[in-house]
C-alpha cells in the first residue's frame, strides 16, 4: 500500500510498518526464497504499491498468476483476520483492481511484442542461437557488412538472407572483413532456423516496441503495470532472458540522466532472475553489471525475484539495496552454506539470529532490509508481508481477453508489417543479377550466330571449331563480372559504426540506426546492380 508517501510493504513482529522510500526505491532490489515460500504475493504486494505512487510497472509473469492483478481481491475469513492483524482497515484497504497491460512475445495471450534483429545486437543475438565464440565474431562481422551497405535487419529472413549473401560471396567479402568459414554460416542458419520454430519468427519484426509506451498512467493517476506473459517463454530460457536483458539495455540507451527523483520513473521486476545469469559470458556479465549501476540515475529501479539470492553475480548483488529475504532450505551442505551468506548480507539484528530464522521462516514471512534516508541499508527485521488488494490468483481467459482488446496500445502493435529490408533487397539484387547475365548470355550467342561465316558451296561440312572457342575470334564471349559484394549497396553516412560509446550496450551500434531507415534503400539498391549490369 501507499501510505503518506510511503510504500508500506511489511510489519514488524510489534506491528510497526517497513516502509521502502520512493526516493531510494530506484537503488533496486531482491525478493528471494524457496518454492512456495510466497515470492509472488510478495511481488504483487510491490507492484500494487508503486503502482498507487503513480510509477509504472514492469512484470514478467511465469506462473500466469499476475495476471490477476487486473481483478480486484476475494474476501475470506483468512483475508479478514489478516485485515485485523495488520490494521489494514484503519489504512482504507480495499478489495480493487490495478490498470494492468499484458504483453506477449508470441501474441497470442497478450499485445504482440516485438523488436528487430538490429534492436537486439549481435551479443545478444549471439545469445539467444547459442553461438559459440567464434560463430559470434562472424555473427558480428554480419551485422558490420549490412550496416556498411545500409541492409536493414529486421526479422529472421534477413539474418537468413545475409548468412547465404556471405556464403555466396565470401571469397571477396574475406579481403575486407577476414576469412568467412562456410561451416560456422551452416551452424549459425541451422540455429536461426531453430529460432523460428521457437517462435522466434514472430518475436522479430515490426511495428517494434516504443519503450515510451510503457510510462504510462491510468486515469486516476496509477502506474500502469505492464505484464509480460512469459508462461509460454519460459519454455526457451534463453529468448526469455535476452529479452529481458534487451529491456534494460533500450532503457539504459533511451532514458536521459535525471538523478536521484522523488519517486521513479520506472520499476522493472525480472522473476526467474537466475536465467539472466545462466551460461553468460565475461563480456556480457560486464555489461549487465554496467548497466545495472547506471541505470538507477536514469530513475529505473530494477529488482531481481530468483529462489536463491547466489543465483545473482556479486558485482550485480551488491547494487541491490532494498532486500527482502523469504525462507530457504538447508538440506545439504551446499545449501547450509547458501543460508549463511544468504544471512550475513544483511545489516545484523542483535534480537535474533538471521541464519536461524532463515530456516523457520512461514509463508508470507521474510527478513527484510531497506534503505534508509542516506541510502544505508536498516537492520534486518523480520517482517510479515501485506496481503494484496488484487486478486490472488489469474484472470479468466474473458477477463484476459478484454484487458487485451480495450487496450489502446493494441490497435498500434496487434498487425505485424514487412518492411522492406535486407531480405528483400538481396532478393531483387539477386534477381537483377540473374536477369542481367541471362541477357548478356543471348546477346553473346546472337552475336555468335550473325558472325559466323558460312560455309563454301561444295565444301562439305564445316571445320569443327577448336577447343574453347565459340566464335571467329576463338575465344568465349566474357560474362558480365558480378559486383563486387561489399560495394552491393551505398555506405550509409548514418550508418552506426561511429554511435557514442555510452551507447554501445550490448553490441547494439550495429545496424540501429539503420533500422530507421526508410524502404526506398531496396529499390535504390537493386537500380544500382541493374545499372551496373546494364551499362556492362
Amino acid at each position: 500500500m501507499y501510505t503518506n508517501d510511503l510504500l508500506w510493504i511489511a510489519n514488524t513482529e510489534s506491528g510497526d510498518h517497513i516502509n521502502i522510500l520512493p526516493k531510494m526505491a530506484n537503488r533496486h532490489g531482491l525478493v528471494a526464497g524457496a518454492t512456495g515460500t510466497g515470492k509472488t504475493v510478495t511481488l504483487k504486494v510491490l507492484a500494487e504499491s508503486f503502482s498507487e505512487a503513480g510509477v509504472p510497472v514492469f512484470i514478467a509473469d511465469v506462473k500466469g498468476d499476475v495476471s490477476g492483478m487486473m481483478c480486484p481481491g476475494q474476501d475470506s475469513e483468512n483475508m479478514q483476520k489478516r485485515i485485523q492483524r495488520f490494521g489494514l482497515a484503519e489504512a482504507n484497504f480495499t478489495y480493487k483492481g490495478y490498470p494492468v497491460t499484458i504483453w506477449d512475445l508470441f501474441g497470442k495471450s497478450g499485445i504482440p511484442l516485438r523488436t528487430t534483429v538490429s534492436e537486439v545486437g549481435p551479443l545478444l543475438m549471439s545469445r539467444i542461437l547459442e553461438l559459440n565464440d567464434l560463430q559470434s565474431d562472424l555473427l558480428t562481422i554480419m551485422f558490420k557488412i549490412a550496416d556498411d551497405n545500409n541492409l536493414l535487419l529486421i526479422d529472421t529472413k534477413d539474418l537468413k538472407a545475409m548468412l547465404k549473401f556471405m556464403g555466396e560471396n565470401s571469397d571477396e567479402l574475406s579481403n575486407e572483413y577476414g576469412k568467412i568459414s562456410g561451416a560456422s554460416l551452416d551452424v549459425i542458419t541451422r540455429s536461426v532456423v531453430a529460432l523460428e520454430m521457437n517462435g522466434g519468427d514472430v518475436f522479430f519484426g515490426e511495428p517494434n516496441l516504443d519503450v515510451s509506451d510503457w510510462f504510462t498512467t491510468s486515469d486516476d493517476g496509477r502506474g500502469m503495470i505492464h505484464i509480460l506473459d512469459s508462461s509460454s517463454l519460459i519454455n526457451n530460457g534463453k529468448l526469455y532472458s535476452t529479452f529481458l536483458l534487451w529491456m534494460m539495455a533500450e532503457l539504459f540507451e533511451t532514458l536521459p540522466e535525471v538523478g536521484d527523483l522523488e519517486k521513479p520513473k520506472m520499476i522493472f521486476f525480472f522473476d526467474e532472475a537466475h536465467l539472466l545469469f545462466s551460461d553468460t559470458s565475461k563480456a556480457l556479465l560486464e555489461k549487465i553489471e554496467q548497466v545495472v549501476k547506471l541505470i538507477r540515475s536514469k530513475g529505473v529501479g530494477i529488482y531481481f525475484c530468483t529462489q536463491n539470492p547466489a543465483d545473482i553475480p556479486n558485482g550485480v548483488l551488491s547494487q541491490l539495496g532494498n532486500k527482502i529475504q523469504h525462507a530457504l532450505r538447508a538440506f545439504t551442505p551446499a545449501e547450509q552454506k547458501n543460508i549463511k551468506a544468504a544471512a550475513d548480507s544483511f545489516r545484523a539484528n542483535p534480537d535474533f539470529d538471521s541464519r536461524t530464522v532463515l530456516t523457520e521462516l512461514g509463508t508470507g514471512e521474510a527478513l527484510v532490509s531497506f534503505l534508509d534516508e542516506k541510502g544505508t541499508p536498516n537492520i534486518v527485521q523480520k517482517g510479515f508481508v501485506l496481503p494484496p488488494q488484487c486478486s490472488m490468483g489469474a484472470a479468466t481467459d474473458e477477463e484476459r481477453n478484454a484487458c487485451v482488446k480495450k487496450n489502446a496500445l493494441y490497435d498500434k502493435y496487434a498487425q505485424a508489417v514487412d518492411n522492406i529490408s535486407a531480405y528483400e533487397t538481396l532478393k531483387d539484387a539477386a534477381e537483377a543479377q540473374a536477369q542481367a547475365t541471362a541477357q548478356a548470355e543471348a546477346e553473346a550467342a546472337a552475336q555468335n550466330t550473325t558472325s559466323k561465316p558460312a560455309a563454301k558451296p561444295g565444301s562439305g561440312k564445316p571445320k569443327k571449331p577448336s577447343s574453347g572457342s565459340s566464335s571467329g575470334s576463338g575465344k568465349k564471349p566474357a560474362k558480365p563480372k558480378v559486383p563486387k559484394a561489399a560495394r552491393a549497396a551505398g555506405r550509409s553516412a548514418a550508418g552506426t559504426v561511429g554511435r557514442e560509446i555510452g551507447k554501445e550496450i550490448f553490441g547494439k551500434a550495429f545496424g540501429k540506426k539503420a533500422a530507421k531507415v526508410g524502404g526506398n534503400a531496396g529499390a535504390a539498391f537493386a537500380r544500382g546492380l541493374l545499372d551496373t549490369f546494364l551499362k556492362r
